[in-house]
């Protein structure tokens, strides 16, 4: 039976309708991976709280409920320039590379072209030697060749659904930092605005507490009190005084900070942020319902992936139990003479089957897919553990948030209090009627009530942003997974791939 070339080209129609190549239906080894089930609460336990809303949350922007335009621009500016960023990015782009490589290992795995040319002078005192031989040889080959181990049993393609899942998991790690990113440079923002605030209401019963000790130090000069109230206004004085420094070295540091997450080297923001008030949460949230945990959290979507990921390794592992059946081809020409290969008769050429099959390994193979069950098993834990965790999670982050805004309007009315309290006493100790005691004891009030006001309202905001973290908002408005340019000659990402 002489060579058909075109066996070559017929094989892979046939071995597609076999299920060998992409598309086809063939049988598969190993477990076909499902969702493990996850354990989700139904309702919030706050849900009877008229100020959580479970109806279906659009988070993508989250930052935007504060109102503060400030605010919105260091979000973006994280966005493009944030390094921690960027290495995730990059992570993806391998991932979806190394999901390529998987892909190519469905068609022949080993091709390519060989040529050589060769002149040999044959030795005059061989047996096969005669008188008149020609001694000089020559010869001219060309050919290309292929090696297809075929997927009978799903190899490769498991190996394909594993990296499609790594890839998914990936992009999963890129969008929790993302959420990370984006609550951090939001809570960084909202203790740089109360560091603020807390100064500036430090400032101010500065020079206060600067005019009730002149006043003490003119009424001791008149000898209308005694010495102890201008060591008392002067302790209460100093004191406020102290507590500055602190305050300015906490807002520097926040400075820093969202420097360093905007992607810039630390330089003084005070300029470009200015004077704002801490951001004000709204009074109610559209936070939806428990289950929603398991689509938005990046973080437990990653875990699912590794799951899946897991499961078709399984299925590599077990191919291993059947023969590697594979196709060797050949095709090209041969001739003594350059000019004689492209006649007809120079074609030569093989194809055939070829099997190879380990019949005896001492339970090595057995083995490797007991590890790769157990690891799976491990990863559907893992799972499970990561929806109890977000859960748990949003739950603490809501609890504090509601609890912490109860504090707001007592506190305020303590503020209010201790204000109206201190000018009530500055102005009977400027009559005579009270001694400095009691103007000591009210600025000192004033000073803490308001301080805490304006931690109270800092603890707020950074409670909303906790919970919007906890239920895994910011990344929904993103595009498609690129890795960003290093420098001006960095190469454009391809465009994302994978299952969402």
């Amino acid at each position: 039976m002489g060579f058909r070339p075109s066996f070559l080209l017929a094989a892979p129609l046939l071995l597609a309708g076999c299920g060998l190549l992409p598309g086809g239906e063939a049988y598969l080894v190993g477990p076909d991976y499902e969702t493990p089930g996850a354990a989700a609460a139904e309702r919030w336990i706050d849900f009877q709280d008229a100020r959580v809303k479970s109806e279906e949350a659009d988070l993508g922007a989250w930052w935007d409920v504060f109102r503060d335009p400030a605010l919105s621009k260091l979000v973006a500016q994280a966005r493009q320039e944030n390094l921690t960023l960027r290495a995730a990015a990059e992570r993806v782009v391998a991932s979806r590379a190394r999901l390529g490589v998987a892909t190519g290992y469905l068609y022949p795995q080993s091709q390519g072209a060989s040529g050589d040319a060769a002149v040999e002078r044959r030795s005059e005192n061989t047996a096969d030697s005669f008188p008149g031989m020609d001694r000089t040889v020559s010869s001219f080959d060309l050919s290309v060749g292929a090696a297809w181990e075929l997927d009978f049993w799903g190899r490769y393609r498991r190996g394909v659904q594993a990296a499609d899942a790594e890839l998914d998991a990936s992009i999963a790690d890129h969008d929790d930092v993302l959420v990370l990113l984006y609550a951090e440079v939001a809570a960084r923002y909202v203790r740089y605005r109360t560091f603020q605030e807390r100064l500036k209401h430090l400032r101010d019963n500065l020079a206060i507490q600067e005019k009730s000790f002149q006043l003490a130090q003119d009424r001791f000069g008149a000898g209308a009190v005694t010495e102890r109230d201008v060591h008392e206004s002067r302790q209460v004085l100093e004191n406020t005084r102290a507590r500055i420094p602190e305050a300015e070295r906490g807002l520097r540091l926040e400075n820093n900070a969202l420097c360093v997450l905007t992607g810039s080297v630390p330089r003084d923001l005070s300029k470009e942020l200015g004077e704002a008030p801490i951001p004000e949460a709204p009074a109610s949230l559209v936070v939806g319902i428990p289950a929603d945990l398991l689509r938005r959290r990046p973080d437990v979507r990653r875990a699912e992936r590794i799951a899946a990921a897991r499961s078709a390794l399984i299925g590599i592992a077990e191919a291993d139990f059947y023969p590697s059946i594979s196709i060797l081809g050949s095709l090209g020409v041969s001739a003594e003479h350059a000019s004689d290969l492209g006649k007809s008769g120079s074609l030569t050429g093989y194809v055939g089957p070829s099997f190879r099959w380990s019949l005896l390994d001492y339970g090595r193979t057995a083995s490797n897919v007991q590890a790769f069950e157990a690891a799976f098993r491990s990863a559907v834990y893992d799972y499970r553990e990561a929806v109890l965790r977000a859960g748990g999670e949003a739950e603490d982050a809501m609890a504090t948030f509601l609890r912490t805004r109860d504090v707001l309007v007592p506190q305020g009315e303590a503020v209010r209090a201790a204000a109206r309290t201190v000018e009530i006493a500055t102005d009977q100790y400027t009559q005579g009627a009270v001694d400095f005691s009691t103007v000591f004891l009210f600025s000192s009030t004033l000073t803490e009530q308001q301080d805490r006001l304006a931690v109270a309202r800092g603890d707020v905001a950074l409670a909303l942003i906790d919970l919007y973290r906890a239920l895994g908002g910011g990344w929904e408005n993103e595009g498609a997974v690129e890795a960003p340019a290093v420098g001006p000659a960095a190469p454009a990402a391809a465009p994302a791939g994978g299952n969402q």
